[in-house]
């Protein structure tokens, strides 16, 4: 499937309520688990509240899709600076990659898919943050940056894109 394929199937009215993402030319049906969607809604929310408070951009949650490298994902949460895009977008999947996309691993995820989706996020400029609730860690990777691993123990920031955003990993955990 090419990707304007992709774009006319996700549209079709049997598809309308499901959530695709579309991934090194495959259709991948995001599915996740009760754990990986709290800790999603967990950092959105921690995000919105600091976004909100600076009026720094938006926060999406994990029905927010975007056009990334070609490809289409729809990462648990996302932001967008103002400055790259002022209102967010009412396509079904926003033309503007993201600065910061947060990934959670559920047990449906694949490495491969995650390494392509990796590689994309990158190149469009994206940081991204992979959060792996089994090991309690969060990968932060960074075109600018070499890539690190922040533990339960530690605390994430929100580097160049969130300047003064922190937050403690275990706060992610939190049972």
């Amino acid at each position: 499937m090419t990707v304007d394929e992709f774009d006319v199937f996700v549209m079709l009215p049997e598809n309308r309520h499901r959530l695709l993402e579309f991934i090194g030319g495959e259709v991948v049906e995001v599915v996740s688990s009760n754990y990986s969607s709290m800790i999603g809604s967990s950092v959105a929310g921690k995000l919105v509240i600091f976004v909100d408070n600076y009026h720094l951009g938006f926060v999406t949650g994990a029905n927010g899709g975007y056009k990334v490298a070609g490809e289409r994902y729809i990462p648990k949460a996302a932001f967008v600076a103002n400055h790259k895009q002022p209102e967010p977008s009412n396509e079904p999947y926003n033309p503007i990659a993201p600065d910061l996309a947060v990934e959670v691993l559920s047990p449906s995820n694949d490495d491969r898919e995650m390494r392509i989706k990796l590689v994309n996020y990158l190149r469009a400029g994206t940081t991204l943050w992979i959060i792996d609730g089994d090991r309690k860690q969060v990968g932060v990777y960074s075109a600018k940056y070499p890539p690190i691993i922040v533990g339960i123990k530690d605390v994430l920031d929100g580097g160049d894109v969130l300047p003064g955003f922190t937050l403690a990993v275990r706060e992610i955990f939190a049972e």
